[in-house]
């Protein structure tokens, strides 16, 4: 079942993918955007069909496990400084998710602009953790937030838009302020997340399964959430090719099935 919550603007923040009748943890999907931009998303919107693959991904992992899994809607396209209206939404998203399902743990799943949104509202008190996809990291965005969260990273070392060395960055920081933290980098990839998709897909659905206690994480992630906070070890792990995968589940009921471009 599918279906959207609205606040009292009329925005509707929180857009349901897969909604059982009584989750008991849910997973919310922010896609990208542009640093300044005021417009509307309209019907055609890139950044968020790029983002259709991993929803995919992520329902056929939580199949049978009473996982909500949604998308957060932007009010704009950009970020637009310090109104940080990406960041706005998440939050709201989060309230309507809280309000409608109880405090049930929440994990991010946020690409670029989306990263960053879902890197400033870890701290709401659903939110257990973060999948960072070739977040955007700058220097001035706050870390604490993530005190007592867990934050696993993914950024390909072609990206040219967002920096794969600020991803490490922040995650250090993230680390030094009391996240548990582990970072892949992707090689050969770039920031549209097209090249090795596969992988991509793979991996951010079998991450978000072992924060959702629904398996172990990989041994290599395992080693390095256990890590000191004034450890820098664990935040650039090469992700393998053909990432292995959990048990192939059939995709949920109505959900759609065409290939992403």
């Amino acid at each position: 079942m599918r279906r959207s919550t609205s606040r009292g603007s009329g925005h509707q923040a929180l857009h349901w993918r897969v909604r059982p009748e009584a989750p008991s943890a849910a997973v919310l999907v922010l896609h990208g955007g542009q640093e300044t931009n005021e417009r509307k998303p309209g019907p055609l919107n890139l950044p968020r069909l790029r983002m259709c693959g991993f929803v995919r991904a992520v329902a056929r992992e939580t199949a049978g496990a009473q996982i909500a899994v949604g998308e957060v809607r932007y009010r704009h396209r950009g970020w637009n400084g310090s109104r940080a209206d990406a960041a706005r939404d998440a939050a709201a998203a989060l309230n309507d998710l809280a309000e409608e399902l109880g405090p049930v743990p929440t994990v991010l799943i946020g690409h670029s602009m989306g990263g960053r949104a879902a890197l400033r509202a870890a701290g709401h008190p659903s939110v257990t953790g973060v999948v960072a996809l070739a977040p955007w990291c700058p220097e001035t965005d706050p870390a604490g937030q993530l005190d007592g969260r867990t934050l696993l990273t993914l950024h390909g070392d072609h990206d040219r838009i967002t920096d794969p060395r600020a991803t490490r960055r922040f995650a250090a920081e993230a680390r030094a302020a009391g996240a548990h933290v582990a970072g892949y980098t992707v090689h050969g990839a770039d920031h549209a997340l097209l090249r090795r998709s596969r992988d991509w897909h793979r991996a951010t659905a079998r991450l978000t399964g072992g924060l959702l206690g629904l398996h172990p994480y990989p041994a290599e992630v395992a080693a390095a959430l256990s890590l000191a906070p004034s450890s820098a070890e664990g935040l650039d792990l090469p992700l393998p090719h053909s990432f292995p995968d959990s048990a192939e589940f059939p995709d949920p009921a109505g959900f759609p099935s065409s290939s992403v471009q």
